[in-house]
């Protein structure tokens, strides 16, 4: 194609071949998903001036993970469902890089979940071709899993996805052991800060370490087993790709109730909110919940991530280090 799509593209068309594994419902809500990416990209360049912009190109789009493999989720009974994990590839960093634009992208996409037009949650991230290549140049399991695995909704010509280079298991041992050594300790210390910040009766600061505490154990677990994570704040986005790669971590916050969610929700506001919004409020109660999960959170994480790196294979979810 040599134009950006419009609203008028009727991508379902497109899916059918490549998405013959998932039922019709799920093939029409990623085409509706697609159609809205375009649409977004579409309106963000023509408010823009500058010919740079204007240029601006998404390249490839991607469906990784469980609906690309196959093997998603969808429990009633504990409120777990699997996400669409899409990765949207453009044609420069810059572009990858214009948060007006995905995070715009990102409500976009959360009210047709509320207005129940999409079921299905949707986790893009935007990566610019060269970064993917590079990447996969050095053999990094996250996308070297996307480029085997991964179902192509929408593609440009001419824009080939490098081959992978096969990463040694000593090598791969090395960074995840130095990736461990760096982030675990880390999640732990913000914890223990949320512990002084409860004890000092400082409930938005204790807010906002167990949100870091919760950032970076997701952080450590990602770049641990797959040598990736999202450089993202956002903890329901590191959550569902955490999820993705071991399912006992989706017993660290439970959903079958809408208590535990709202508590959860509290956690995902408190980065920017209990740093900045007079209106931010959180009981002792909901930190003490909170802090039982993150508790329990981080001990998954050291247990899985110690199980990889002494080479035992948990046999959950996918994108994980070559196994010795």
């Amino acid at each position: 194609m040599d134009t950006i799509p419009t609203e008028d593209f009727d991508a379902a068309l497109t899916l059918t071949d490549t998405l013959d594994h998932l039922p019709a419902a799920k093939r029409r809500e990623l085409a509706r998903v697609l159609e809205i990416i375009f649409s977004e990209v579409e309106q963000f360049r023509a408010t823009k001036l500058s010919a740079k912009r204007a240029n601006s190109q998404v390249l490839k789009v991607i469906l990784y993970g469980s609906y690309a493999r196959g093997d998603w989720v969808e429990d009633r009974l504990s409120g777990y469902r699997s996400d669409y994990d899409i990765l949207i590839i453009v044609n420069s960093e810059a572009f990858a890089q214009e948060q007006e634009l995905w995070l715009g992208l990102d409500e976009r996409l959360l009210r047709e979940q509320i207005a129940h037009r999409i079921e299905t949650p949707v986790i893009p991230i935007i990566h610019s071709l060269h970064d993917v290549n590079d990447q996969l140049s050095r053999g990094r399991p996250f996308f070297v899993d996307i480029k085997r695995d991964g179902k192509v909704l929408y593609e440009e010509d001419g824009h080939p996805l490098a081959q992978p280079r096969p990463l040694t298991k000593e090598e791969a041992k090395a960074e995840a052991q130095q990736n461990f050594e760096q982030w675990l300790p880390d999640a732990q210390f913000y914890r223990k800060l949320s512990e002084f910040s409860i004890a000092e009766n400082q409930p938005k600061h204790a807010a906002f370490n167990l949100h870091q505490a919760t950032e970076r154990a997701y952080h450590c677990l990602l770049l641990t087993l797959t040598l990736y994570s999202p450089k993202s704040h956002r903890i329901k986005v590191l959550r569902s790709k955490a999820e993705e790669v071991d399912k006992r971590l989706i017993t660290a916050w439970p959903r079958d109730n809408r208590i535990a969610r709202r508590r959860f929700e509290l956690l995902s506001r408190a980065y920017v909110e209990a740093r900045y919004s007079s209106n931010y409020a959180i009981t002792s109660e909901e930190l003490g919940w909170l802090l039982e999960r993150v508790q329990l959170l981080q001990t998954t994480v050291a247990t899985i991530c110690e199980e990889r790196l002494l080479g035992i294979p948990s046999g959950e979810g996918g994108g994980a280090l070559p196994k010795n």
